[in-house]
């Protein structure tokens, strides 16, 4: 008996260390934000992906439309593997899994200078988000009043931002504020609630107007100042990992896929709809290149 439960114990460790892809051969383990995935299914509410061709209403941010256009794009290109989701407290650009061949592919884009990086070990897809689409809000807690108080890039003099230099296009964009200080801190759970306790006036966050520009996790709170804007001038796309056994035909398909989007206005479309791509007439961008 005693050794067949050591065997057991055995199986179920060697089970735990074998890698994602290897579970089902016929299954593509997808690890996930566990709030982004679960933005995802209410806003699906049992929808398939590519099913979708409204992209406003509850539930919508630029993490649901991304993972939305890539399965669609996938599906277009000939890709039909079904997935398996796995949730968790995951860092939404963490690379580790997909350089190592454990993840397929991030459904949470990348920046163009953070993909170029990793032309190594992953497939950098066309841009799903073009250069000068991106905008940000600047997220604070409710209760940080200063925060709300700017309307010019001076104002940014009495604040503090944090962010990390391994997302390059961020980085740099908060580089440029005259800022009282930028703070480095590289998981971004534990910067939104550096944020959200007030220990650092703001974090940037893509517009999430279905949320009413509120940011909630457990006990985080972050709200966008109104009517403020931050402009990131780079591209974003979606990177496949080269060494797991499906990344070539998945990056084949996805290309695929994403030219008929392209063509077809689909995706421009999703992510107006959603309200990331913003109507600038309401908004000021506040570093706004002359």
């Amino acid at each position: 008996m005693l050794l067949r439960i050591n065997l057991i114990a055995v199986l179920l460790l060697l089970s735990c260390a074998l890698p994602a892809h290897s579970i089902d051969a016929n299954e593509v383990v997808i690890f996930i934000r566990d709030d982004v995935f679960d933005d995802y299914s209410r806003f699906l509410k049992g929808r398939e992906p590519i099913e979708v061709k409204d992209f406003s209403g509850a539930y919508i941010r630029r993490d649901v439309v991304d993972m939305i256009i890539a399965q669609q794009a996938l599906i277009l290109g000939g890709f039909t593997k079904p997935f398996r989701y796995h949730k968790g407290n995951i860092n939404y650009r963490n690379t580790k899994l997909l350089e190592n061949g454990k993840l397929l592919i991030s459904f949470d884009s990348v920046w163009s200078l953070d993909a170029n990086k990793l032309t190594r070990d992953v497939y950098v897809s066309a841009p799903v988000i073009h250069e000068g689409e991106y905008f940000a809000g600047v997220y604070t807690s409710p209760r940080n009043e200063k925060v709300f108080k700017i309307n010019q890039l001076s104002d940014f003099s009495q604040l503090t931002a944090v962010s990390t230099p391994r997302w390059q296009t961020d980085w740099q964009t908060l580089s440029a504020l005259p800022l009282k200080e930028l703070l480095r801190e590289d998981e971004w759970l534990s910067q939104v609630r550096m944020v959200s306790m007030q220990w650092v006036d703001f974090v940037m966050v893509p517009l999430m107007p279905s949320l009413n520009n509120r940011y909630i996790l457990e006990d985080i709170n972050l709200v966008a100042v109104p009517d403020v804007l931050l402009q990131l001038n780079d591209s974003r796309h979606f990177i496949i990992s080269k060494k797991h056994p499906d990344g070539k035909a998945a990056y084949t398909a996805l290309q695929k896929g994403l030219q008929q989007l392209r063509e077809a206005g689909a995706i421009e479309k999703a992510y107006r709809e959603a309200g990331f791509i913003p109507d600038l007439t309401h908004y000021t961008v506040i570093n706004k290149q002359p």
